[in-house]
């Protein structure tokens, strides 16, 4: 009789202990799926704020090549204006190639 209660109070502890594994093993799931949870809160937040960033730092960027280049443009149309037209020299030019290729 001894035997069974010793046997018995063996199982009782091992149903304790596989109890005990059981309440560590769900407890350990919990906190890493609350340490997951805030380590993607904090990533998702560091990641708007940097992409938030380079949007902006590209934004200002590109307006100011846009604006570079309008300056170029403006600056190439206005030396353009500014060149002398010599007609004559083109029409000499142009009949002297013409009659060259005829020849």
């Amino acid at each position: 009789m001894a035997d069974k209660n010793v046997l018995q109070h063996l199982l009782n502890m091992e149903a304790d202990a596989a109890a005990m594994v059981n309440d560590a093993q769900a407890e350990a799931d919990r906190k890493i799926a609350e340490g997951e949870k805030q380590n993607r809160a904090r990533y998702d937040e560091v990641y708007a704020r940097e992409a938030g960033a380079l949007e902006a730092s590209y934004a200002k960027s590109l307006a100011a090549i846009k604006e570079d280049c309008q300056k170029q443009l403006e600056a190439y149309r206005e030396s353009l204006k500014a060149q002398a037209l010599n007609t004559k020299a083109f029409s000499s030019l142009t009949e002297k190639l013409l009659l060259a290729r005829e020849l």
